[in-house]
């Protein structure tokens, strides 16, 4: 346990610069994907706040730890993190996915939670990459 927390706070000691970059990024993201799944019916947060505690205290500390690791592999452990926050949203009444959404309507109302993991898994990977793009476009000199 004693080495994991070791890895796990060198995992999370980075520069300042760059957890400001994915705090913006995931924080937009979060809003954005809260705005599109409320506009198109499929689910929401109960409330908007939610999109700091999921995507800035949830999300982030979780992408640094995986930041690094191969596509599949921040997948496979990004699949773990999101079902559990899926489950739980979903059991807690924190999240409402909307009746006969289009979710619901593909994969059926009975693999809803599961479709919703499989796919914001991906945010780790992508999110990883997309901040480690804008972080050297900005910080790093060429």
């Amino acid at each position: 346990m004693e080495a994991f927390i070791k890895w796990a706070k060198q995992k999370l000691d980075v520069d300042r610069r760059l957890l400001l970059i994915y705090c913006v990024v995931y924080f937009l993201w979060g809003l954005g994907m809260n705005w599109f799944g409320t506009e198109m019916e499929i689910a929401r947060f109960t409330f908007w706040w939610q999109v700091i505690t999921c995507y800035i205290l949830y999300m982030v500390p979780i992408s640094l730890l995986l930041r690094g690791l191969p596509f599949h592999q921040q997948y496979a452990y990004g699949l773990i993190a999101m079902g559990l926050l899926e489950f739980g949203g979903y059991a807690l009444g924190t999240s409402y996915a909307y009746p006969n959404n289009l979710v619901d309507q593909f994969f059926t109302e009975r693999n809803f939670s599961l479709a919703m993991a499989l796919f914001f898994a991906l945010y780790f990977p992508l999110g990883n990459w997309a901040v480690g793009r804008i972080y050297t476009a900005l910080f790093k000199k060429r």
